[in-house]
């Protein structure tokens, strides 16, 4: 678990100290909530794109290290790019694409 950071402190120590209260949203905000998230998801175009074979056996590879679907993982990925919380991370796998690459560059 990463360390707490001040703020993270201060809502613990109220939590603890009984100072926080759980509240049940109103039936309006409910239903804001459940519209936001209806349209966050739904998925109404599709997209034909052409991609590599190295590099869709890649994305292949990290979307079952990931535990979902491929199409899944690659709607993820855009977006989390077009709102601007994509934040790259490390794979463990060796990735196929990367050999490629190397081919073409010697």
């Amino acid at each position: 678990m990463k360390k707490l950071d001040a703020f993270e402190k201060e809502i613990v120590k109220a939590y603890e100290e009984g100072e926080l209260k759980s509240t049940s949203p109103s039936k309006a905000k409910l239903a804001k909530f459940k519209a936001a998230a209806t349209a966050t998801f739904l998925k109404e175009k599709r997209v034909n794109i052409r991609l590599s074979a190295p590099d869709l056996m890649d994305i292949q590879a990290r979307a079952l290290e990931e535990g979902m679907p491929y199409q899944t993982l690659i709607a993820s990925v855009l977006h989390k790019f077009v709102s601007g919380r994509f934040v790259e991370s490390p794979s463990n796998l060796n990735l196929c694409s990367s050999r490629t690459a190397q081919k073409r560059a010697s």
